[in-house]
């Protein structure tokens, strides 16, 4: 009997088949290790970190003041939205590759690109921006300790040559210096990198004694930070409204939506979860729990840090790249600065773990589907059965942008790829109700229609209100995105190869 085989489908829009997802599951080379608690543990590790110990300072400082708690209640709000459709997708389709993986089967491929292309914004720019934190809290364990590394070799090029501007026009004589290299920053990116080469289940184990350490700091840093609030500190809650020589508002109620906006990246962590499917003991039903709890415990510490941090130092006087230890040194209570910064250190080194390990698993998903190189992105390690190829190029890129970009710069970029993709993900996870209705679903969103448009509306808006060149850069990669998927994605697609009918 002669094989028939159905015409190849070339419209930017064709799907990837629901069946070919349970056949990657079948023969996925990675562990299936991570339980219940390991994901959500995975899910803390991502959020709890650049969002306390970092963007608190930036936000409130530049953007709410005391407001920042209103802030970080508005990007929860919309994070649920996108969360509960996460959720439902996850649950249909445990693999790894998250928001990208699940619109290739539902929405269709140009759809599918966009948004993994914009997961590479989010994952590669928040790593970078947890990447330069850290070596703020890392100059700051040192001064403590006495030592006074030069400003070159701690900072980016743009950041070292404000610094030393400041500090001559304060009479203090800076030597002149024609380079600036973060060192901090690139190497806490490849020690990191080597962790995730060596394996998932050395990778979750480090996380779980970090998140361990680290939420109990930031307990201890909301208790031990109430007794110092001033609520003097709080008024006004809400300051007025200040238009700067760009146009832009800052605080008032706009400047509250914007600095959702920008916090808005310390709550990816939880998309972070969904990367991890494929390495999920029981992912149906533990990828969907691991989710929703990693947001709601992050959502509640988030609030009660910056109330108490806006309270224990006026918003104006806040340090931008290590604002929870600065706080605490104010008042004088160095020991607790030692006790912060040691487990900033460790939590944003988290932070950065999962966000590259999400990170190689987008790409994996994309590489498995032909849209970019399998020999670079799918390659499996024979011993440790990671995607080290990916591992180590994307160590190389983060580490280097980390060491050379001001951390303003590239924490807005990492939002502005996250909101789209999870409007996204909300119009998705609508759309395959419609078109699959009895597709087995072991998690299902509570009210869909309304949770989808909410979802989809916070998001969009809160993109809408960032800085307007952060919009052009975003514009600017979208472009960028496009043009590699029509010239090579498209051609190398795995839809391409036709099938029996």
């Amino acid at each position: 009997m002669e094989t028939k085989l159905k015409p190849v489908d070339t419209s930017v829009w064709r799907k990837k088949p629901l069946a070919a997802y349970e056949a990657d599951m079948k023969k996925s080379e990675l562990k299936r290790v991570l339980t219940r608690w390991g994901l959500t543990s995975l899910g803390i590790g991502a959020v709890i970190g650049g969002g306390i110990f970092v963007l608190t300072g930036i936000a409130a400082h530049d953007w709410a003041g005391p407001a920042l708690a209103l802030s970080f209640v508005l990007a929860g709000v919309a994070c649920t939205f996108a969360a509960l459709c996460y959720a439902e997708f996850a649950s249909i389709l445990p693999v790894e590759g998250s928001a990208y993986a699940y619109s290739y089967g539902t929405v269709g491929e140009i759809f599918a690109w966009l948004i993994g292309w914009n997961l590479i914004l989010e994952y590669m720019m928040g790593a970078t921006t947890v990447a330069v934190s850290w070596s703020g809290y890392f100059e700051k364990l040192l001064h403590l300790f006495h030592i006074e590394p030069p400003i070159w070799l701690m900072n980016d090029p743009v950041t070292a040559q404000e610094k030393a501007a400041a500090l001559r026009a304060t009479g203090v004589a800076v030597p002149d210096f024609s380079f600036a290299f973060n060192l901090p920053a690139f190497l806490i990116v490849l020690v990191v990198t080597y962790i995730l080469v060596r394996g998932i289940k050395e990778a979750a184990s480090t996380n779980n004694i970090i998140v361990i350490v680290k939420v109990a700091v930031v307990i201890f840093v909301i208790i031990a930070g109430a007794f110092y609030v001033d609520t003097t500190n709080w008024h006004p809650f809400l300051p007025e409204p200040v238009i700067d020589k760009t146009g832009q508002q800052h605080y008032g109620f706009n400047g509250i939506v914007t600095a959702a906006s920008i916090v808005f990246f310390a709550y990816i962590g939880f998309d972070a979860v969904s990367t991890q499917a494929g390495e999920a003991i029981n992912p149906k039903k533990d990828v969907p729990f691991a989710i929703i709890a990693s947001l709601i415990i992050c959502t509640v510490l988030y609030i009660l840090v910056s109330l108490v941090l806006t309270g224990m130092v006026p918003f104006k006087d806040l340090d931008l790249k290590a604002p929870v230890a600065q706080a605490f040194a104010d008042k004088g209570l160095t020991w607790a600065v030692y006790i912060i910064t040691i487990a900033a250190l460790g939590g944003l080194t988290s932070v950065m773990l999962v966000m590259m390990l999400g990170q190689t698993r987008v790409f994996l998903g994309m590489a498995k589907d032909g849209l970019i190189p399998p020999g670079l992105f799918a390659s499996i390690h024979p011993k440790f059965k990671t995607p080290w190829k990916s591992t180590i190029l994307v160590g190389i890129i983060v580490s280097i942008v980390a060491a050379l970009t001001p951390i303003d710069k590239v924490s807005e970029l990492t939002s502005s790829g996250t909101l789209l993709a999870f409007a996204m993900i909300c119009g998705a996870v609508w759309l395959l109700r419609v078109r699959e209705p009895n597709l087995e679903r072991p998690y299902r969103t509570p009210l869909l229609p309304v949770i989808a448009t909410l979802g989809i509306l916070a998001n969009l808006y809160l993109m809408y209100n960032l800085r307007t060149d952060t919009k052009i850069s975003f514009v600017i990669w979208c472009v960028i995105g496009l043009i590699v998927y029509f010239t090579y994605s498209r051609k190398h697609s795995h839809l391409n190869k036709p099938v029996e009918e």
